[in-house]
């Protein structure tokens, strides 16, 4: 057996996270946005604002990951940004209302999401097959109280051996120093431990893949069907999967 250890990502690898986000959106839009807008003449479509907000969404989160920002301007901005945008001001310009709304909408949308948490498809199958062969660790670049509750409602947790969330040891993916991290809790159990004796399974390249490679790890790549990988970034994959259940065919 190659590999002593398995390193998996959480959000949207094992936690459907995309799928409760988006619930959590609907309810917020629907109830604080939409009327917002249309107070001032504006309406936009709930598909179009969800498309703004998560490429906005995306930005924040490399800005955080690469230290430029911190948390609380990322908690506000991602719906400060997109609700300015819609109603054409400068975020800088918003009143305090505004901005104390969007304050609120980024706390109920962490409440709606974890209520909403549930797994991918065959992520409970999966983990419970490789948890009989391997030590299982959890690497992530969520907020670390979130993931903790998240893991704690899946029913994952007594398959896990370890967890590592970026908030709590100082560093994010793709930096391959969360891997090093990791690597040296598995070595507890698994004395020597070495990098190539892990494989890591994510569905981002640019946090998953790309900081595993850097970290000298193998990778399982979940290319979900709307992500357009190059044939760069798939040739740095160790693996390429379809559907998360394939990772038993490699595993």
């Amino acid at each position: 057996m190659k590999y002593r250890a398995v390193f998996i990502d959480w959000d949207d690898t094992l936690g459907d996270w995309r799928g409760s986000a988006e619930e959590a959106q609907r309810v917020l839009y629907d109830e604080h946005i939409a009327p917002l807008l249309k107070a001032a003449g504006i309406e936009v479509p709930f598909d179009e604002y969800l498309y703004y907000y998560r490429e906005h969404n995306t930005w924040l989160w490399e800005q955080y990951a690469a230290g430029t920002i911190t948390r609380e301007y990322l908690h506000l901005d991602q719906f400060l940004n997109p609700v300015c945008h819609y109603l054409g001001i400068e975020t800088s310009d918003a009143e305090e209302d505004l901005v104390n709304l969007c304050q609120q909408l980024g706390s109920d949308y962490i409440s709606l999401t974890l209520d909403n948490s549930r797994l991918t498809k065959d992520a409970l199958e999966v983990v419970q097959y490789l948890a009989t062969k391997y030590a299982i660790t959890i690497v992530s670049n969520g907020f670390v109280e979130m993931q903790y509750l998240k893991l704690e409602r899946s029913g994952l947790q007594p398959y896990v051996k370890h967890t590592v969330f970026s908030e709590e040891v100082g560093v994010m993916k793709p930096d391959p120093r969360i891997m090093e991290i990791a690597i040296e809790r598995n070595r507890k159990e698994l004395e020597g431990l070495k990098a190539d004796e892990v494989v890591m399974i994510g569905d981002s390249y640019s946090s998953d893949i790309a900081g595993a490679v850097a970290a000298g790890i193998d990778t399982i790549w979940w290319v979900r069907p709307e992500t357009q990988p190059t044939d760069e970034q798939l040739k740095d994959a160790t693996y390429v999967i379809k559907s998360l259940r394939d990772v038993m065919n490699i595993l």
